[in-house]
């Protein structure tokens, strides 16, 4: 069954690209899950497809030859600023700053999808993932997120896990809290940018989220909950784009689907613990 994905490169780096998605967005996503933001993937994944639409527009219009994946990842991380910017304006209500930001995320979407004649094969392949859609070079690009999103939890490990579970503690214990968070902000934007060649733009905040509350119902410490949170993030990755292709449906649902499932049979498992 995997033949086809050792024999054709386009399957090759979609597999691989699918591998690393597996890792990083499981990996933000247990400190997003802990510290309650899940809705910020949601959030920059309406930004994203923005900055897709945006692409997709320019070069209908204007006939230039663009990328939209790198115009989505500049507004996903543009978005991803604005939402702590927005956070130190409204300090006693700092949640309100997501929703404000999804919903200018969702009202450019319209309109830069509207100029670039609405929907098309591209558009839909960004929203829901395609088996076929990833490049050499998005590989190369992703590769290069990863070891880069990696590399800065391992270094700020201690500082995220600090603010994940105490924002004040962190703050007197001298961790620089707006810096680590406006970091780590950013790397989440660059993940979800990076997760839409196969995930989608609707259906990315999912791995960040399912993966991570299935680990919870399992793991005793946080460590071991990231662990399995990666573990199942892969599961669902490899089921999902091998599925994709043999089933010939976008891999972001089947990916989900498996995530899903995954959850089910982990809260099982926990009632069956305790029975």
């Amino acid at each position: 069954m995997l033949a086809d994905f050792f024999q054709y490169d386009f399957l090759r780096y979609t597999l691989l690209t699918g591998l690393l998605i597996g890792i990083i967005a499981p990996l933000l996503g247990t400190f997003i899950v802990v510290r309650r933001l899940s809705l910020i993937a949601d959030a920059l994944s309406h930004v994203t497809l923005a900055g897709i639409a945006f692409g997709l527009m320019i070069e209908k219009v204007f006939l230039i030859t663009f990328t939209p994946l790198y115009s989505g990842m500049l507004f996903s991380v543009g978005g991803s600023i604005l939402i702590e910017k927005l956070r130190s304006v409204y300090k006693g209500y700092q949640e309100i700053a997501i929703p404000i930001i999804l919903s200018g995320g969702v009202g450019l979407s319209v309109i830069f999808i509207a100029i670039a004649d609405g929907f098309n094969t591209d558009l839909f392949n960004y929203l829901f993932g395609s088996v076929s859609a990833v490049s050499q070079g998005d590989f190369f690009l992703i590769l290069g997120i990863s070891i880069f999103v990696i590399l800065i939890v391992t270094l700020f490990y201690k500082e995220l896990f600090t603010l994940s579970f105490d924002e004040e503690h962190a703050t007197i214990s001298g961790i620089h809290s707006k810096a680590i968070h406006l970091l780590f902000i950013v790397l989440t934007a660059l993940v979800i940018a990076a997760s839409i060649r196969i995930v989608g733009v609707l259906l990315v905040s999912a791995l960040m989220t399912l993966p991570v509350a299935a680990a919870m119902r399992l793991a005793k410490g946080f460590k071991k909950m990231m662990f399995l949170s990666i573990l199942f993030g892969e599961l669902s990755v490899i089921i999902g784009i091998i599925s994709g292709y043999y089933l010939n449906i976008p891999p972001g649902g089947t990916i989900v689907v498996v995530s899903i499932f995954i959850l089910l049979i982990s809260i099982g498992m926990k009632r069956f613990r305790k029975a």
